[in-house]
């Protein structure tokens, strides 16, 4: 256990962080796996803008690697565009 007062402050916050961040990546991989689920493309197309704008923010806070991002953002946007 920590002896100094910031460092119990410090794992308080990084629980905090650690929470949000699993939040935010565990929503970002369903709204993925909806595209990927949807057989129509105007359903896929609305929810494409919401992934993209998930991942990006999950790349800049360095949750995920950014071309991760760029790779995953590249084979949705792929499906959608296949999607008839």
């Amino acid at each position: 256990m920590a002896n100094h007062k910031s460092a119990i402050k410090r794992i308080r916050a990084n629980a905090a962080k650690r929470d949000l961040n699993r939040y935010q990546h565990k929503t970002a991989r369903t709204i993925v796996k909806n595209i990927r689920k949807s057989e129509s493309k105007s359903e896929a197309q609305s929810l494409l803008a919401t992934a993209f704008a998930a991942l990006d923010k999950l790349a800049k806070k360095n949750v995920i690697h950014k071309n991760k991002a760029s790779n995953l953002k590249s084979s949705l946007q792929k499906h959608v565009n296949s999607l008839a």
